[in-house]
């Protein structure tokens, strides 16, 4: 019987698990290693920031529903990885082996980068948890109280930017709702080098089409911006040209601001010795897994995937849920066809989709493959994306309540895009 542990809980984790089980049986042992009791439905996270979701809404008691698959969980953040002895210590000290480590432990958050930032000792406000997103609900109530200038967008190094374009457009909506939108200035001050970027080099036509959404929610805008240090009341950015040099200083103020960072590899997994790039992400080849280590795989925000593209201030490429998911088939069918004897065959998809809110609309952008030159280029917007990220939600959460290990994106969202398995043709 071989001992497999997927570390961490989340969109890859508990979908792993899931997978892992249904494809290898009883006649294998699966086990569940997260710091936290409860699955996060991250993707909703700028509902709760605002008040529009609940945590009890979008996180769900994991030990049940795992048991209740015949998965073993155990609620211990991993203190380290001892991958020469195929063991994991945990912080209250136990050890536990493995045969098959399998890594989807998502980012540590580097808000220590940018002096002054984060909800911990800082002055801007995430939606990278849910929370954090509570704190900036609780925040965003005391700011409804004394309205003025906000601040939105994301840091250097930053690899995920649609939430920010979605809180933006979110804040703008509900302000809206409550009359109070005309106390309020909001700029988006981001790495990218262009508004609609994304870390993708841009998606279809999301430059223009973003920036015209902007100007028509009277949303200001700062790209290419190196932001250096926030204070209690304003945020100091540095404006540079396509070049990298410096265009001009920027000293925003700001009575409410939600900034998202860049992501790092969490410790336990950057300090494995030969496992990580420098920033702590996992190095894994075709078949997920690690270069140097054989038995262990990962998925997810936690590997390491190059830039698109070089920036004037450094920008990294995003890991979606379709590529979250592929990554996650891959690594159980090639750890199925190790069992076996078989060579892994099985490859993830880099594929980028996306749905994004935008308060009472939404867009959806997909780049297939996330590389240029793309097979498909699409960026469109309208009603439907803000009921299909709703319903996304809810089936999403269903399919971690109900043990199922059916890939939400291979059979609904490309479905519902109208491109089910186009990058095949």
């Amino acid at each position: 019987m071989a001992k497999i542990i997927v570390v961490g809980a989340g969109i890859g984790g508990v979908p792993a698990a899931y997978e892992l089980q249904a494809k290898l049986g009883k006649s294998h042992r699966v086990t569940v290693v997260s710091a936290s009791e409860y699955f996060q439905f991250i993707p909703s996270n700028p509902w709760v920031a605002v008040g529009k979701r609940a945590r009890d809404e979008i996180t769900v008691e994991l030990r049940p529903h795992l048991e209740k698959k015949g998965i073993a969980f155990v609620a211990q953040p991993v203190a380290s990885i001892l991958a020469e002895e195929n063991r994991l210590r945990l912080a209250d000290g136990a050890l536990l082996d493995y045969d098959y480590l399998v890594i989807t432990t998502g980012p540590r958050l580097a808000f220590d980068e940018v002096p002054g930032s984060g909800p911990v000792g800082g002055f801007t406000h995430s939606i990278c948890t849910t929370d954090h997103a509570e704190r900036t609900f609780a925040a965003y109530e005391r700011f409804l109280q004394n309205p003025g200038p906000v601040v939105v967008g994301a840091m250097p190094g930053a690899s995920c930017f649609g939430p920010a374009y979605e809180f933006a457009f979110i804040l703008d909506a509900d302000l809206r709702k409550r009359k109070l939108r005309h106390k309020v200035p909001i700029t988006y001050v981001t790495s990218e080098p262009y508004v609609g970027h994304l870390g993708l080099g841009g998606v279809g036509d999301s430059k223009s089409m973003l920036e015209s959404e902007f100007r028509n929610h009277d949303i200001k805008w700062i790209t290419n911006a190196r932001t250096t240090r926030v204070e209690a009341d304003r945020l100091f950015t540095t404006e540079l040209d396509g070049l990298g040099n410096v265009l001009r200083e920027h000293e925003l103020p700001f009575l409410f601001s939600m900034m998202l960072p860049a992501f790092k590899g969490v410790d336990a997994v950057a300090a494995v010795d030969g496992l990580c790039n420098p920033r702590g992400f996992v190095l894994i080849d075709e078949y997920q897994r690690s270069r140097k280590y054989r038995n262990i795989f990962s998925a997810g925000v936690c590997v390491a995937i190059p830039p698109v593209e070089v920036t004037p201030v450094p920008t990294g490429a995003p890991k979606t849920g379709y590529m979250i998911e592929t990554m996650v088939t891959a690594i159980v069918e090639n750890i199925a066809a190790d069992l076996a004897g078989q060579e892994a065959s099985a490859k993830g998809t880099w594929n980028a989709i996306c749905l994004a809110d935008m308060g009472d609309t939404g867009a959806a952008f997909v780049a297939l493959p996330q590389l240029p030159p793309r097979n498909v280029n699409w960026f469109k917007k309208g009603k439907w994306v803000h009921l299909a990220k709703i319903a996304f939600e809810k089936y999403f959460l269903h399919k971690v309540r109900s043990g199922s290990s059916e890939p939400v994106f291979e059979k609904y969202v490309l479905k519902a895009l109208g491109i089910f398995r186009l990058e095949d043709k």
